[in-house]
């Protein structure tokens, strides 16, 4: 609760307005109190007549005019104050997770972060847009109803200041109980949340292998578990609800009884001064019990912070970035010094790697299943931090060249690249300022231009999310058109002939062979037709470079390496 308080307090000039307009709102209410008894008193003790009081009736409702235009300016100032922090934390959520390394990324399902980046954060919403204001409203009002009634009737006040205390000591022990429950129904939301996700990124497979039912229960477990949470934090507010309302009840009956018998047994006081008081008691103890129910919006809001904090608290091993920058498109050399990663203390480990990468041409990691090749190609990227050693790059350690400066020096493709939904030319220049003819040229060398054209409406043709209505070659190709636009110093290929057709592979190697010219190109290989045109190999065999050379080199020399390639046709060499 303290950093959100925090976070309210941050915002220095919305909480001096919320201030400002719960005194303004206190004075209100003891002006309107004191209008009322007025014109009661005048018509029903005094006989005026409803013309002598019509001065009054005006100023009644001036006040309450006035004090419906305050409470809105508060309910308008929470929900500003709402909207800044939700803003704020989606902000650092978004941060951290593409902040994540693919090790930490991968861990966490989709449909989790979305519940956390969407839910969780709207969860807030109660402390700032009701809790928050209304704290600070019941506070002041209340002590300056509490100085009217003193003033007028110190018994009255007395029997306020013994009751009143029992509703925050019943807000804090239901408040416990809803923030945990409060937790649980985010735990149940998050799972759910996954659990869809995937199940309806998978469908398709599910429906193949005939295991669409399987799925469906566990997916109607998950909503039952959330449906059972949701409705128990109602449960604790109705109840709450109603110990609130029995506690008001009975300290507005006590201090009516007393007034009571003070005014017509005793006679000790006016009826001005009694009827004032018990306007003002429903007042008092309605602001109570509103702020009991902001109470246990702002404890479901803390279970959700206390989530958002988990994510937000959790530290990742990445890459810190310095200052200095690097031309795109200049001569990069890229040296690896006794680099060492590990994923965790029990994971795959890659150990001395050393190396010196040529400032053009195509170097291929070659290696069995498990060698550590897409490891190694993380690191080079960017993407994973090195345990120790260093990778430096034209003589200087890489994390002293700015973040955005180097990843615009790099390209990666994937096995398979990911398509935004929008046009064709959107994807391919992927927020680079391109003109219409840099893409077209950057098409025409990746070969899909033609393809393009057939199309009804050419580049502005809308391609759906994940380009699923693409086939595989398509998308490399897309992503080979990212490449020759973006004229990178570094080109990433992770596997990338794994599963094309022939057309889009010859289409590759042209392609690989073009970017050479000026860049350096790394490939994780696995068909020696690729490897074999590679300028320069790294041979990786159990998280280590077991040898570098040429193809010819290390197939003459390395049985291991040899061995990878044993009954392949193109192995004949």
């Amino acid at each position: 609760m303290k950093s959100l308080k925090r976070l309210a307090r941050a915002q220095k000039w919305r909480y001096f307005m919320l201030v400002s307009c719960a005194v303004a709102i206190g004075f209100i209410v003891i002006a309107q109190a004191y209008v009322i008894v007025s014109i009661v008193e005048d018509i029903f003790l005094d006989k005026k007549e409803f013309k002598q009081v019509t001065a009054l009736l005006v100023i009644l409702l001036g006040v309450l005019l006035l004090r419906s235009l305050l409470s809105y300016g508060v309910r308008h100032i929470g929900i500003k104050m709402a909207a800044v922090v939700k803003a704020d934390y989606r902000k650092r959520l978004l941060q951290a997770y593409s902040g994540q390394s693919l090790l930490a990324g991968n861990r966490v399902q989709s449909g989790k972060k979305v519940s956390v980046m969407m839910d969780a954060v709207d969860e807030l919403d109660g402390f700032y847009s009701s809790y928050i204001p209304q704290r600070i409203v019941s506070t002041a009002v209340s002590l300056i109803i509490l100085m009217a009634i003193f003033s007028l009737h110190i018994y009255s006040g007395i029997i306020i200041l013994v009751t009143a205390p029992l509703i925050p000591v019943f807000m804090i022990m239901i408040g416990k109980t809803t923030q945990k429950k409060s937790e649980e129904k985010l735990d149940s939301l998050s799972a759910f949340s996954g659990r869809f996700l995937d199940t309806l990124q998978g469908l398709v497979s599910l429906k193949l292998y005939g295991t669409a039912s399987r799925y469906q229960t566990i997916i109607r477990t998950s909503s039952f578990d959330f449906r059972d949470t949701t409705m128990a934090i109602l449960k604790i507010a109705f109840t709450s609800s109603l110990m609130l309302e029995f506690i008001s009840m009975l300290s507005i009956g006590l201090v009516a009884l007393e007034l009571g018998f003070r005014l017509v047994i005793y006679q000790e006081v006016t009826f001005f001064t009694a009827f004032f008081i018990l306007l003002l008691i429903p007042e008092f103890y309605h602001l109570l019990k509103e702020l009991g129910s902001a109470f246990h919006s702002g404890r479901s809001s803390i279970g959700a912070a206390s989530k958002i904090d988990e994510v937000l608290e959790q530290k990742y091993h990445l890459l810190e970035w310095g200052e200095d920058s690097i031309e795109n498109g200049g001569i990069v050399k890229i040296e690896l010094e006794n680099i060492v990663f590990s994923y965790g203390s029990t994971g795959f480990k890659l150990t001395n790697i050393n190396a010196i990468i040529p400032t053009t041409g195509h170097v291929a990691i070659v290696g069995k299943s498990g060698s550590g090749k897409s490891t190694l190609l993380y690191l080079l990227a960017g993407l994973l931090k090195e345990s120790s050693g260093d990778l430096t790059v034209n003589g200087k350690s890489r994390s002293e060249y700015q973040e955005n400066n180097w990843f615009s020096m790099v390209t990666y493709i994937t096995q398979d690249p990911y398509l935004f939904s929008g046009t064709f030319a959107e994807n391919i220049s992927l927020g680079l300022d391109a003109t219409i003819e840099d893409i077209f040229e950057a098409a025409g060398k990746a070969n899909i231009s033609d393809f393009i054209a057939s199309l009804p409406n050419g580049y502005e043709t809308i391609i759906g999310e994940g380009g699923r209505v693409l086939s595989g070659g398509e998308k490399q190709r897309v992503a080979l058109a990212r490449a020759f636009l973006r004229k990178s110093s570094v080109i990433l290929f992770d596997e990338p002939t794994s599963g094309l057709d022939l057309l889009t592979e010859q289409v590759l190697k042209q392609s690989i062979k073009e970017l050479a010219k000026e860049s350096i190109v790394i490939t994780v290989a696995h068909r020696l037709q690729t490897i074999k045109e590679a300028s320069h190999v790294m041979f990786l065999e159990d998280g280590t470079i077991k040898a570098q050379g040429t193809h010819y080199q290390l197939y003459q020399s390395i049985p291991a390496y040899r061995q990878l390639f044993f009954g392949q046709r193109e192995g004949k060499v």
